[in-house]
This record gives structure tokens, C-alpha cells and sequence, in this order.
């Protein structure tokens, strides 16, 4: 893996608890908040300056606009919803760029969890102990922040461990 552990582990206390409240809203209201997306953003911004080398810092940031750029586009053709869009790009100058290939094979596993999971627990009493929740009443959408979110924790998790699930897997 290409991201450094310390690296990982200064970040992996302030991401994990984003991302489980991204996951959490998104179950619960089908919606990423601009909250959680600048509270992303701005952890990157201020404790990136203190892990990463400058040059590196300013890549990663550039990778947020790249990203961002590229969900605007794919929002506008309706391909995601702006908060998936919005949360990739904040997501984006965590991913250390020697990891690309690895997070795409670990988001496509995480989805394809995320989605098993969230149709099984349907079937389940958790829609009757939380009858409030959105996702359950929604058939043809899918809370994404749930892959979305559990990606990037995964990922800050691998780094800091200094273990690829994805190695262990296969």
C-alpha cells in the first residue's frame, strides 16, 4: 500500500467517525450533508499539512478537484447524487495515489457488500425498529454514503494496519 502508516493513523481518528455519520444520515435520510462533507475537507486541509510532504499535500488536493469536477459532471447526467459526488471529492486527497487501482477493487467490494447487506437487512425486523429510515422505503435507490463511507474507513484502516484486506481476501 502505497499511504504511510503514520499517516493513516493520524488521520484514521478523525475520518472513521465521518464516515460512519455519512453512512448513518444516508441510511437514515438518503441524503450525504454538506456538514459532513466539509468537516472531510477541512480535517484534510489542517491535519494534511502537518502529515504529508508539501508537494504531496498539493497533489492531493488537486485530486479533490479533479474529482470534483468529474461528480459534478456524472451528477449532471444523473449518473449520482450530488452528495456522493460531493463526498468522493472530499474523499479523494485521503487516497494516496500509488493506491488507486487498490481502492477501486476495494470500493467495488465494499459496494457490492453494502448492497447484500442493506437488501438482507430489509428482509429483517431493523426495518420495523427504525420505520423512519428512508433507504428501507426507497426499491430502487441505494444509500451509497454506506459504501462510500465504509470504503474510505476500510482504506484508512488498511493503511494504518499496514495490511490490504483485499491481499488477505485473494
Amino acid at each position: 500500500m502505497a499511504i504511510g502508516q503514520i499517516e493513516a493513523w493520524v488521520f484514521l481518528p478523525f475520518v472513521l467517525p465521518i464516515c460512519l455519520y455519512v453512512a448513518f444520515t444516508d441510511l437514515r435520510e438518503m441524503r450525504i450533508t454538506n456538514q459532513a462533507v466539509m468537516a472531510l475537507g477541512i480535517v484534510f486541509v489542517v491535519v494534511g499539512l502537518f502529515v504529508l510532504p508539501f508537494e504531496t499535500y498539493l497533489w492531493r488536493l488537486a485530486q479533490l478537484v479533479g474529482v470534483l469536477v468529474i461528480g459534478f459532471v456524472l451528477n449532471a447526467i444523473g449518473a449520482v447524487g450530488a452528495g456522493d459526488a460531493k463526498f468522493a471529492a472530499a474523499a479523494a486527497p485521503y487516497i494516496a495515489a500509488g493506491d488507486a487501482a487498490h481502492i477501486m477493487i476495494l470500493f467495488a467490494a465494499t459496494m457490492l457488500a453494502a448492497v447484500a447487506t442493506h437488501r438482507v437487512a430489509r428482509l429483517t425486523p431493523l426495518p420495523r425498529i427504525t420505520p423512519h429510515w428512508e433507504s428501507w422505503t426507497k426499491a430502487k435507490d441505494f444509500p451509497m454514503g454506506l459504501a462510500l463511507g465504509g470504503t474510505l474507513a476500510l482504506y484508512m484502516i488498511e493503511g494504518a494496519v499496514g495490511q490490504s484486506l483485499v491481499s488477505i481476501v485473494l
